[in-house]
């Protein structure tokens, strides 16, 4: 039953007892009505006398703050200073009396319980933050990789050929990048080059239609042929890494005679290695007005894989090809590294390899090898052509049918062979003859650095293809390389195929 306004009053229920139900309507009250209604409280001192509540402000509480968790160990320290507070204004006192007597033996006592409450403090914090430590240095790196996974490189294509808004974690790692370095256009991190599997996209013709996946850029390079063999990936947000390596040889002599002295003093130098920004890799992509209107996302694809093959396979290449000039940096095989380079001039075999790692146990790059190994597999990366396998492989040892290539993997390991037809340059000459590289990872220390500086910078240049409608995107990444101690390198040359 809808409910009617008013109230119902005495002389209205009186009415529905005798005289039928007669209901009367009543001016609904106001709030205000109500209040004067509300007696106020008033207060009696002792006297007996009304007195009023006082109008000065009350003592603001401190606000309680929520969700915070203090640690075990601060909350000891702070109620040990509250002690220390306390007890100094009582020793400044001549005559204390009974109660003060009682609280400085209490306070004593308290002060005493909690050094021992402390010290079990620290010990179990610090087993706590031990069994965290993992978590907590990975964290931040989980974190920054979920949010470059929801990366859109199509907001970045359509903010440059439309002006679109980049919104979104998108955004945000814009402005990451854009506060780590100075980028002219819209940078990009090298783990959003990723490629994802889609079908059924309908691209325009010229633009390849997604169908493999591939690594991202900064996790390509790290899997190809530079960080098989042992090169570490340094990410640099600005500005120059030296690493400082030990050039002089320190040498120990024994005292010759009771008055004698021992050998004379070794003056303690380092060498720097040094990586710089000073080699800029960049490819551009020329995109049409057809392929921006009906690729969609397959563009993203596109955009992505030609990046990653282009980059992945110049940077490989550059590590260990690099020329050292032309705004290339020098690569391991041609820079001034002081890598000992051996001349075998002769068909390639296994000897050749056991002699350079033999090379490598005497000047204590790797560590000593058991005889009762069969292979040495002791961190030793060998860098080889596909054709050295050819020969090698068809090379038997007379009257068996053992491979010299067989000896080959038993000796140095097969993981730790690697064939690579780009970071080694194709065989010439006549007979053909090729090089190989070896390197060793001792006390941690990689054989080479690889140096990458911010993310890709993407640029770009609406106005060469404007009259087609077309877009112009170029891409720069800028790297160095540079090798550790040379001792961890060495090179074969003249490996022949006959």
């Amino acid at each position: 039953m809808p409910r009617l306004f008013g109230a119902w009053s005495p002389r209205s229920a009186s009415h529905q007892a005798g005289e039928g139900f007669s209901r009367t309507r009543l001016r609904p009250r106001k709030p205000q009505d109500l209040m004067r209604r509300v007696s106020q409280p008033h207060y009696r001192n002792r006297s007996g006398h009304r007195a009023t509540r006082s109008k000065a402000p009350s003592v603001a509480r401190p606000p309680q703050t929520k969700g915070t968790a203090m640690l075990t160990s601060v909350k000891i320290q702070r109620r040990q200073s509250e002690i220390r507070q306390a007890l100094a204004g009582l020793v400044g006192k001549t005559d204390l009396t009974e109660d003060e007597t009682r609280s400085m033996e209490t306070m004593d006592a308290e002060y005493r319980s909690n050094e021992s409450r402390y010290r079990a403090a620290l010990i179990t914090e610090d087993t706590e933050r031990r069994e965290a430590k993992d978590d907590l240095e990975t964290r931040s790196d989980r974190e920054y990789s979920a949010l470059v996974d929801k990366f859109e490189m199509r907001q970045v294509a359509l903010h440059l050929d439309e002006g679109h808004v980049i919104t979104g974690p998108t955004a945000e790692i814009v402005q990451e990048l854009r506060s780590k370095g100075g980028y002219r256009g819209v940078p990009i991190p090298y783990e959003a080059l990723s490629l994802e599997k889609r079908a059924g996209e309908t691209v325009a013709s010229g633009t390849p239609s997604p169908k493999m996946t591939a690594p991202i850029i900064d996790r390509l390079f790290p899997q190809s042929v530079a960080s098989i063999m042992g090169g570490q990936l340094v990410s640099i947000a600005q500005g120059t890494n030296e690493y400082p390596i030990v050039s002089s040889a320190v040498s120990a002599a024994w005292q010759t005679s009771e008055t004698g002295s021992v050998g004379g003093p070794t003056q303690y130098t380092t060498a720097s290695r040094t990586i710089a920004p000073n080699n800029t890799l960049g490819i551009q992509m020329k995109i049409t007005r057809k392929t921006l209107k009906q690729s969609g996302d397959g563009l993203e694809q596109a955009v992505r894989r030609d990046m990653n093959g282009c980059m992945a396979q110049a940077m490989d290449k550059a590590v260990f090809l690099g020329a050292g000039a032309s705004g290339e940096p020098a690569g391991l095989l041609v820079g001034s590294y002081s890598i000992t380079s051996t001349a075998v001039n002769a068909s390639v075999k296994w000897s050749a390899f056991r002699t350079a790692i033999v090379n490598f146990l005497v000047a204590n790059a790797i560590p000593a090898q058991s005889t009762t190994n069969q292979s040495f597999n002791s961190g030793v990366k060998v860098l080889i052509r596909p054709e050295v396998y050819d020969f090698m492989d068809n090379e038997l040892l007379t009257n068996t049918a053992t491979s010299e290539y067989y000896r080959f993997a038993i000796g140095v390991g097969a993981d730790n062979i690697v064939m690579s037809s780009n970071a080694l340059a194709a065989p010439t000459g006549t007979p053909l003859a090729t090089k190989a590289l070896l390197t060793a990872s001792a006390g941690g220390v990689p054989p080479f650095f690889v140096g990458l500086w911010g993310g890709i910078d993407l640029i770009r240049d609406p106005y060469s293809d404007a009259a087609s409608g077309g877009l112009r995107l170029t891409a720069l990444a800028t790297m160095d390389v540079s090798a550790a101690r040379s001792q961890q390198l060495q090179i074969l040359t003249g490996l022949q195929l006959a």
